[in-house]
């Protein structure tokens, strides 16, 4: 039996109407489920009446708080700033535009560090910012064999100008030392720009203790829309100067936003990050109640991971990637033997069980790891996991043999 938490996925699971339809859902790596409440937020805003934000009416006024609302959520979800916070269409797109605005300040000869343990989302908008300077790109490689990325494989020298590297591998569920990883960047008088992508959903995040200059993470990955937003210091935001409209502020932190924000998005992902701050009984700031949430939530998917982890290693057809034994994510990345990995993902579907198999963008890692570019299934527990799910899971790879 699991070990006893402060944790009721029953009650967490009667909150998504996605789970009637009765599959197993290992795919939240890739978006999760939403509660009923983050859908409830996102119809009530698109049918209230609003405006381009405001103050003269009350439709301008309901767009203005929606956004601070949203603002603040975030800030208290990850420990920054609310006025430090940036909203975006996606991380992808978010760390495009951060990667063009940062290279303003970069020279040839400077240097920039990415990591092959990433998405190609923390990958390519920096290479791509860097070849159009003239700037040097320097990879660091993971160790293959545990899935492993030790802050002395991060190549720093004086002319290091950034180092772009993942919170948790949205593929192996590896979760680097970003804290020993950021003094390294710090010594050299670098920036450190963190994808929490995949580390947001399942534990506690705090910038200051991670040591990230940039954060950015997806609502989507955790119960929300989907939509993106960097976390910052408003003081470093105010250094950087992006590309934008003439008649557009060039107030922090809406210089960076281009356009009209998704308002109704961003009243789902206040939802989202609100019932997040509900998953176990609490009291004290939304800030503290998040904290304590993400806690039980991390040790109750940490006791899925096990029973996944020990489920698969009884398969002898089955092989495994990155370390078991290491922290990571509640997330597994393994073939079976004689069944290609797209196939495996079509007859667990077959069995009702939703785990999809590739390189999920995660190019560079895949590869590395041998597996090109087919790369192999990946399982990931979320909040509404339960223990019947990852018994289906087992069981339906068993039913492979």
């Amino acid at each position: 039996m699991l070990a006893a938490v402060a944790y009721d996925v029953d009650a967490v699971r009667r909150h998504f109407p996605a789970l009637g339809e009765g599959a197993a859902h290992f795919d939240g790596p890739g978006g999760s489920q939403v509660p009923d409440v983050v859908g409830e937020a996102v119809a009530a805003t698109l049918t209230a009446a609003i405006a381009n934000r405001g103050s003269v009416t009350a439709a301008e006024r309901r767009a203005e708080q929606v956004v601070r609302d949203a603002r603040q959520a975030a800030a208290d979800l990850v420990g920054g700033r609310a006025e430090g916070v940036v909203f975006g269409r996606s991380m992808t797109q978010l760390t495009y535009d951060f990667s063009r605005a940062l290279a303003k300040t970069w020279q040839p000869g400077d240097e920039v560090v990415v990591t092959r343990l990433d998405h190609d989302a923390n990958i390519r908008p920096w290479v791509q910012a860097a070849e159009a300077r003239g700037v040097t790109v320097r990879w660091a490689d993971f160790d293959p064999a545990t899935g492993e990325l030790p802050a002395d494989a991060i190549p720093v020298t004086e002319r290091t100008k950034l180092v772009a590297v993942t919170g948790a591998s949205n593929l192996l569920g590896t979760r680097p030392d970003l804290p020993a990883i950021a003094e390294r960047v710090h010594e050299v008088g670098a920036l450190c720009y963190v994808d929490g992508v995949h580390l947001t959903p399942h534990a506690p995040v705090d910038l200051a203790s991670l040591g990230a200059d940039f954060y950015v993470c997806s609502p989507y990955k955790f119960l929300g829309p989907h939509l993106g937003f960097v976390a910052a210091a408003p003081e470093l935001l105010e250094t950087l100067h992006p590309d934008k409209l003439a008649p557009s502020t060039d107030a922090v932190p809406e210089r960076f936003e281009l356009g009209t924000l998704p308002y109704e998005l961003l009243a789902g992902a206040t939802a989202a990050i609100d019932f997040l701050a509900g998953l176990v009984p609490g009291t004290g700031s939304r800030r503290e109640r998040l904290l304590a949430s993400m806690r039980a939530l991390e040790e109750y998917e940490n006791a899925l991971l096990l029973r996944l982890d020990e489920g698969l290693a009884g398969i002898d057809e089955v092989t495994r990637y990155g370390s078991p034994t290491r922290h990571r994510t509640p997330t597994v990345l393994f073939t079976v033997d004689g069944v290609p990995p797209d196939e495996v993902y079509r007859r667990l579907a077959d069995r009702g069980v939703n785990a999809p198999a590739g390189s999920f963008y995660a190019l560079e890692c895949s590869r590395h790891l041998g597996l090109g570019d087919a790369g192999a299934v990946r399982a990931g527990i979320a909040p509404y996991t339960n223990e019947s799910d990852v018994d289906r899971l087992l069981a339906a790879v068993e039913g492979l043999r």
